[in-house]
């Protein structure tokens, strides 16, 4: 296997841990919504995601070409060999942390995707074209809720407050290039992410500002994910996550 194909397997594969972990943790919100509008939401939201983990792990599996499918790269991997962003695996939490964590995810695809569109790689780019669509009204869903959180009641305030004091160091993360990325930048294939926080900042900073939130000051990040160091949250999402399908391998449904 080439560098840049092996490359490009290790990049769709990150792309759809991110969306896996992150779209399982939006499901838990299923039933447990504030009112039935808002449950019907997070299924659609969490669909979404989970709809875009499968075409980058099927794109993942092309790419190996080892006999493994879609359904080995989400199921059949521990949490040591995940490579998702620590912000996705961050636990459900209250509604504003789920939210502040939506908003902070949501900013970061709605300036990722369209870099990805321009992606030599024809398949990250039909990809990203479908994800743009979506992203839009995740976005539009997140920013209305931290809106009317941050600026609601004292209570609301307070608790969107904390969220975004406590999720705001794993948002560093986001925008770190190793090797393998800075490769596929330069190759035209994938998307340098360093130059993106920039944009990422100013979008987060304009509507925090509006929910009457107080940016945090950069003085703390943890990073691992990328290279397989998680918080414990991942190791039992992926238990819960994964024992149907370890459980029965191999089974047709």
């Amino acid at each position: 296997m080439s560098d840049i194909k092996a490359a490009t397997l290790e990049y769709a594969t990150r792309l759809g841990d991110d969306s896996v972990v992150l779209g399982h943790r939006i499901s838990e919100w299923v039933s447990y919504g504030p009112f039935l509008e808002e449950d019907i939401a997070y299924g659609n939201v969490s669909l979404d995601y989970i709809g875009r983990a499968r075409m980058f792990y099927t794109y993942a599996a092309e790419l190996a070409a080892d006999g493994r499918d879609e359904d080995d790269f989400a199921f059949m991997r521990n949490d040591r060999e995940y490579r998702n962003l620590l912000l996705m695996e961050m636990p459900k939490g209250d509604f504003a942390y789920s939210q502040v964590r939506q908003l902070f995810a949501d900013v970061y695809y709605t300036v990722l995707l369209p870099e990805l569109l321009q992606s030599k790689d024809e398949t990250l780019s039909a990809i990203a074209a479908k994800a743009i669509k979506e992203t839009k009204y995740h976005l539009r869903r997140s920013r209305d809720w931290v809106l009317r959180l941050g600026d609601g009641t004292e209570e609301s305030h307070k608790r969107t407050q904390k969220a975004v004091d406590q999720l705001w160091g794993y948002t560093h993360e986001m925008f770190d290039m190793d090797e393998t990325e800075q490769l596929l930048a330069d190759e035209g294939i994938g998307v340098d992410v360093s130059k993106l926080r920039d944009a990422w900042l100013k979008m987060v900073t304009d509507i925090l500002t509006e929910a009457t939130i107080t940016v945090p000051e950069d003085s703390w990040a943890v990073r691992g994910g990328r290279t397989g160091y998680h918080t414990e949250n991942l190791g039992h999402m992926l238990t819960e996550m994964q024992i149907v399908h370890r459980s029965n391998p191999g089974c047709k449904w």
